[in-house]
């Protein structure tokens, strides 16, 4: 029985601006923009939600399974999974295709420009979610529109408990497909942002939502997290970092903690910690998979901030 990660696989290119887009940015003339920013800093990580996932998972002993589409660049990747120990059997290649990709540039005051290149993620749609699998838990994370709906179904259909895990592709979906999502799932994992826009989107409040669900679960940054369970709301608060390095992949973190909590069995306070714990572990690592978040070092963050051990 394995935990199933269906979401996308990706290149994270990080560049540093070493000044200030706002002095290279005429506010009258954005109408003919034409702008180079000379970045001499530069990095490539390893990302993507599915992977991100996996990865934390993988390092407190669960035997994470991932689900995604790539493209022909994938082999740096395939290799650091099967380094890793993560089973990437369900990874499918597709032709002529690139692994998606993020290009973002960041000035001095932490202002971004992004751009996202989807490229084999939008063929999701491609891997299907069968019983043969023996997934005893899922994750439907961001990846191709039609993908998260059919694998979302497909879960449903074959009994197995997922959470949906919207994330920036939530403004993909319309307010009919959104409600059918929260009708199929037995968990949700928003950011507070994300939540405005699924109450908006579905015209209905969070309250509400989570009456369909076992839980629902909100990411509130450094005040913490949220989750509504049945008719209890917990206030989980947040755990105690080392330093505020870099939030790429602190909700990704956050919900492998949900996913070891719900495996286990375990009730949401201890569960939400974990998540916390999670974060801010990643949080003080640049790039979404390089920090260390074995038991040892997960169970001294936990006693560090909550004064007691997750494992009990």
């Amino acid at each position: 029985m394995k935990t199933l990660i269906t979401g996308s696989l990706a290149y994270d290119t990080i560049m540093v601006f070493p000044d200030r887009f706002r002095n290279h940015l005429l506010p009258d003339q954005l109408h003919i923009l034409n702008v180079c920013f000379l970045t001499p800093e530069m990095r490539r990580e390893f990302g993507g939600t599915a992977g991100n996932i996996a990865y934390n998972l993988k390092q407190l002993g669960e035997d994470p399974l991932v689900m995604a589409t790539v493209g022909e660049d994938f082999e740096p990747y395939a290799y650091r999974l099967q380094r890793l120990g993560i089973d990437a059997r369900l990874v499918k290649k597709v032709p002529g295709q690139f692994t998606a990709q993020a290009f973002i540039t960041t000035d001095l005051d932490d202002n971004q420009i992004t751009a996202f290149h989807p490229g084999a993620m939008n063929h999701a749609h491609e891997n299907h979610i069968v019983p043969e699998l023996a997934a005893r838990l899922a994750i439907i994370a961001p990846d191709g529109k039609q993908g998260m709906l059919q694998h979302a179904r497909e879960c449903a259909e074959h009994r197995v408990p997922f959470i949906f895990d919207p994330g920036q592709g939530l403004p993909m979906f319309t307010a009919e497909e959104l409600s059918e999502l929260v009708s199929l799932a037995d968990y949700i994992a928003v950011n507070d942002y994300e939540g405005k826009v699924l109450e908006e989107r579905t015209g209905r409040k969070l309250e509400s939502l989570a009456r369909e669900v076992k839980a629902l679960i909100v990411t509130l940054g450094a005040q913490g997290s949220r989750i509504y369970a049945g008719e209890v709301q917990h206030e989980i608060p947040s755990a105690t970092a080392d330093r505020v390095l870099d939030p790429t992949g602190c909700g990704d973190a956050y919900r492998a903690g949900l996913l070891y909590g719900i495996a286990q069995g375990w009730d949401w306070p201890r569960t939400g910690r974990l998540g916390a714990v999670l974060g801010a572990i990643k949080i003080a690592s640049r790039g979404a998979q390089n920090h260390l978040a074995d038991r040892e070092t997960v169970e001294a963050r936990y006693r560090l901030s909550f004064r007691e051990s997750p494992w009990g």
